[in-house]
Formats: C-alpha cells, structure tokens, sequence
C-alpha cells in the first residue's frame, strides 16, 4: 500500500492555506496536519476537508507562533511519526502602512512575516536535513520584491524571509531538502480586505493555490502567483530610483 504523502500546514486558517489543503485531498489521499492558533476555525476547516477528501487523515494542532520554544515543540510533534514530505509556512498579517507607523504595530507586523515563519522554515528545515528529504514552502509576498510607500513595513518583512528563503536553500543545496518561496500578488482572501474595499483587482485564492501547488510539486526555488506578477516585479524592480521616487505605487 502507497504510504500518504504528509503535509504540515503552518497558518491552516489563511485562507490561500485552506484552498492549497483542497486540492491536496482532492487529488488522492494525504496525511494533513493543521497548525493554527484558533482551535475552534481550524477544527472547521479539518471537518471540510474531512468530508472532501475522505480517504485523507486530518489532524490539528495549535501553538503561540510567536515562542520560539512553540515553534521546536511543532517541528517535533509533527515529524514524531516519521518524515515529513512538505511543510506549507503561511501564516501572515497586513494591517495598512498608516497603522505601522505605530511602533508596536510595526514590530508585530516584522515579527509575525518575517521573524516567526523564519524560525518555523529552520525549526523543519533541520528536521528535513536529518532525514534527507522534505520541502519548505513558505509564503512570502511580491510586496518583498522593493519597498513602497503604501506597504514597506509589510514588504520589508517579506524581503527579509526571501532573504532568508534564498540562504536556507544555498546552505541545503544537494542535501535533498527544497526550499520554494511562494511570491502571491493581492489575492482575494479577508487579510486584502482593505485593498478589495479600494477597489483594486485582486486573483482569487483557488487560483492562486493551484499555482502554489504546482510550484510545490515542481519545487520551484521562487513562484509568483499569478506567474504575471514574476514580469511585474521585475520591471518594478528596475525603474531608476530617481523616477521611482516620484510615482505613487
């Protein structure tokens, strides 16, 4: 008998994260567990993916991702049973620039994207690393690719776990371990809620997780969801810093 694949989710309640554990127990049957802090959401989201994917097991965890000593006590529990096949990072907040000029706002949003999945990333990376096999994927966000105004103190947390996306996968490379960054424009889920009350078109998260699940299968080192944000970003990247200044994007 086939053993199921086995998947850790980190932020179980995003809803990218959700529509990315659909298509998982929708394609055959997998070993699923959620990891949240908010018990009673994610056990609601278990019982649906329960009744999508009946041959799958789904289990659910919570933890304080913001304690380092939590984040080991996961990567443990999670992998007790033998090896893990993938862990999805996705956990993330983005309140508007105006609130982040707020110094506590602002440090809760650096820690929450960049400092707590970081950690999460090396807490299983270690794990995958002893066992020889294994993906790290975690969610960053185009908004890492150059700092704007309207969004540079969430962007700036999301550059930072390229970064260190880019350098967990250098110091992996050829160990069997793969590290994929996931790179989604405003996607159509509560947390763009105040950019979806601006009006701006956003993707939806069904298509945006069929991306990220592909790039998972293919492990991909960098995936842009939509692929049309990897050729906006990259022009966004290039625009002189004299004439970036001057735009309001």
């Amino acid at each position: 008998m086939t053993e199921k694949t086995r998947i850790v989710v980190i932020g179980a309640t995003s809803g990218i994260a959700e529509h990315c554990c659909r298509l998982w127990v929708q394609r055959g049957p997998v070993e699923l567990l959620l990891v949240a802090r908010d018990a009673a959401r994610t056990e609601r989201i278990a019982t649906d993916l329960r009744v999508r994917g009946p041959g799958s097991t789904v289990s659910v965890m919570t933890a304080d991702f913001l304690d380092p000593g939590e984040i080991v006590r996961v990567a443990d529990a999670a992998t007790a049973a033998g090896p893990v096949d993938i862990v999805l990072i996705a956990h993330g907040w983005m309140p508007s620039q105006e609130l982040c000029e707020d110094i506590q706002v602002a440090h809760d949003v650096l820690v929450v994207n960049a400092v707590s999945p970081a950690l999460f990333a090396e807490a299983f990376a270690n794990k995958f690393a002893k066992a020889g096999r294994g993906t790290v994927a975690l969610i960053g966000s185009v908004a890492g690719d150059r700092g704007r105004k309207a969004n540079y103190t969430y962007g700036a947390s999301k550059g930072l776990l390229s970064r260190y996306a880019e350098g967990l996968e250098h110091r992996l490379a050829g160990s069997g371990v793969s590290i994929v960054l996931l790179k989604p424009g405003p996607t159509d889920t509560p947390m763009a809620a105040d950019h979806k009350a601006r009006g701006r078109r956003l993707a939806s998260a069904e298509d945006v997780a069929r991306v990220i699940v592909r790039g998972i299968d293919r492990k991909k080192s960098v995936v842009y969801a939509p692929p049309v944000w990897q050729l906006i970003m990259l022009i966004v990247r290039h625009i002189p810093r004299i004439v970036f200044n001057r735009l309001s994007i």
